[in-house]
């Protein structure tokens, strides 16, 4: 191939190609500049706009920048209300007071619960079996001076008698190994059989006596507990009082909060619905700009230039025109007006399918 055609067909590819890259070049930024677009009037759409909202109860305030932000909010309670919780807050004062002079007040249940804790371990401290025996010694005690005098008066009268050296009613052995009854007078006998039974029912009354002890001692505790209760149920129930006011006042506040909660109520709906609208929005955006794109990235004249480069019958036309001239033409058999012709009719399928017509 002559030099003159290889220069001429390398010149239309390069400018072929660098129209297309600058045509797709302008394409991409305008589709850029679309999604931007669309981006900001799905965000616009989105955006957070609350409601301002008055009721019974108060009224609800927004604070909005100039682009369009939530900066700040606010709600005011209705007059009435408002009056309602001063008087409220003054009673709540009074309440407190009262609350801080319950533990004086109450004070005696907690000694008196702490005094029948010792009490109750003072009795515990002592095991069944050792109260048992300190109450037999306690009812023996309490029972010797009668015996004594009983004693005295009956040897006075055998004596009397002339009976006092008199035994009779002896026993011998036991089977089980223990001594018999010893010989005395029958009133004698009686006298220690009397002594004898009391004894056993004293017996039987200090068993009695030892788990009277234990249980007395535990209900002590029981009782300590409960007033040690009182005086805890006392002390939070004097609080009573002021966490009902206080409570109520929070409940007055709460209504007047009613209309901001419902302003940024429709605010949040609001915006999910624009949220939707501007998603629909960006994809239809999006789709827009990629269709825009594809459509503006092709340059019909470089499309025929880069084509045109590579068409066989225009190269051969070029090779004929700039190889030789008519010689050239001659030595292909074609004349220059068949030669031109064949040219011509390659450049105007080059063009057509580059999009030029």
């Amino acid at each position: 191939m002559p030099l003159t055609a290889a220069l001429v067909y390398g010149g239309a590819n390069l400018v072929g190609a660098y129209m297309q890259g600058e045509t797709a070049k302008d394409a991409a930024g305008q589709s850029a500049a679309a999604q931007l677009e669309s981006a900001r009037l799905a965000a616009e759409a989105a955006k957070f706009r609350p409601v301002g909202i008055t009721t019974r109860y108060g009224s609800s305030n927004f604070q909005m920048s100039p682009e369009g932000y939530l900066t700040g909010a606010g709600y005011n309670v209705s007059p009435e209300l408002k009056a309602y919780q001063d008087r409220l807050m003054g009673l709540t004062g009074g309440a407190l007071g009262q609350a801080e002079r319950a533990g004086q007040q109450y004070a005696p249940l907690s000694q008196a619960a702490t005094g029948l804790f010792g009490l109750g371990q003072q009795y515990l401290a002592q095991s069944p079996e050792q109260v048992a025996a300190k109450y037999i010694q306690q009812q023996q005690d309490l029972l010797a001076p009668s015996r004594e005098r009983q004693m005295a008066q009956l040897q006075n009268q055998l004596f009397q008698q002339g009976r006092s050296g008199l035994s009779v009613g002896a026993t011998g052995m036991r089977p089980s190994g223990a001594a018999g009854l010893g010989a005395t007078t029958p009133e004698l006998e009686a006298y220690y059989n009397a002594i004898a039974q009391q004894d056993a029912q004293l017996a039987a009354n200090a068993q009695q006596a030892g788990q009277q002890n234990v249980a007395f001692g535990t209900g002590l505790f029981g009782t300590g507990s409960q007033l040690l209760g009182q005086y805890q149920a006392g002390q939070v129930g004097a609080l009573s009082p002021f966490t009902a006011y206080l409570g109520t006042g929070q409940s007055i506040e709460q209504m007047g909060q009613q209309p901001l909660t419902l302003g940024a109520g429709l605010g949040g709906q609001a915006a999910a619905y624009g949220a939707n609208a501007g998603s629909s929005l960006l994809r239809g955006g999006l789709s827009a700009a990629l269709t825009q794109q594809q459509a503006n990235q092709i340059s019909p004249l470089g499309s025929f230039l880069t084509g045109a480069s590579k068409d066989p019958r225009l190269q051969t036309g070029f090779e004929r025109l700039f190889g030789g001239g008519i010689g050239g033409a001659g030595g292909s058999g074609l004349s220059q007006y068949e030669m031109d012709a064949l040219s011509r009719d390659a450049f105007n399928q080059s063009a057509y399918a580059g999009g030029i017509y």
